[in-house]
């Protein structure tokens, strides 16, 4: 089985559907939040997710801020755009973003995946980032009580595996702050007796969207950062 991993899309078409034609055969699609936010086309996005028919999506915080209207820990451009989103959204698309929850568990080939935006410890909010200690990677798999533990949140890719589990991250479809301006999501290949986890980057039209970020008058910010993936 293969299973195609994507996160914090944050309203970026151009780079979800890039994504999307490189994907590789694939069995199941799961998604960990994050689908609006900074980016200028979030009905669009939502939309499109919902026709991929993913196995599970989750809720990202901003997705969160989006529904509750509560922005009040975010940066001023992030809150500037979740109001933005606010007001742009559709009431459909809104209803189904307030149907999200921000943690799942889902049994696929015979293997339990637990499924988180930020962590088993806070799974809406908490950043997980690359580089921290084998015991602590240990103690979220425990925590997440599944041999592999699957979280976004930091828009950076990361994997540590110990024999049959494993702690990943796919990294951001669309902002990715790594360094590296790419699309960022994740192959997970799973077998009865193994899994392998794969990162996978693609270029995408990032002029394209930071044109639109522009025209949408949302904070310029969000558009120059594109070009640097930070």
């Amino acid at each position: 089985m293969r299973i195609a991993i994507v996160s914090d899309i944050h309203s970026n078409l151009e780079a979800l559907q890039t994504v999307i034609e490189s994907f590789p055969e694939h069995d199941k699609l799961i998604c960990l939040g994050d689908i609006v936010g900074y980016g200028p086309q979030p009905n669009e996005v939502i939309e499109q997710l919902q026709r991929l028919n993913p196995d599970c999506v989750l809720a990202g915080n901003h997705d969160h801020a989006v529904v509750t209207g509560d922005s009040s820990d975010f940066s001023a451009h992030a809150a500037q755009a979740v109001e933005w989103t606010r007001h742009h959204i559709k009431s459909e698309n809104l209803r189904y973003l307030s149907t999200l929850k921000p943690y799942s568990r889902i049994e696929l080939n015979q293997t339990l995946l637990a499924l988180f935006h930020g962590s088993p410890r806070d799974p809406l909010n908490e950043y997980i980032f690359p580089g921290i200690p084998d015991p602590l990677a240990r103690r979220l798999i425990q925590r997440g009580a599944a041999p592999i533990v699957l979280l976004g949140h930091t828009h950076m890719p990361m994997v540590y595996s110990y024999e049959q589990d494993m702690l990943g991250n796919p990294g951001s479809v669309g902002q990715p702050r790594d360094g590296d301006a790419r699309a960022s999501f994740a192959i997970l290949s799973l077998t009865e007796e193994r899994f392998f986890f794969e990162i996978r980057r693609v270029e995408y039209d990032v002029e394209k969207v930071a044109d639109k970020i522009i025209q949408a008058k949302l904070p310029q910010f969000l558009a120059e950062r594109l070009y640097i993936g930070m």
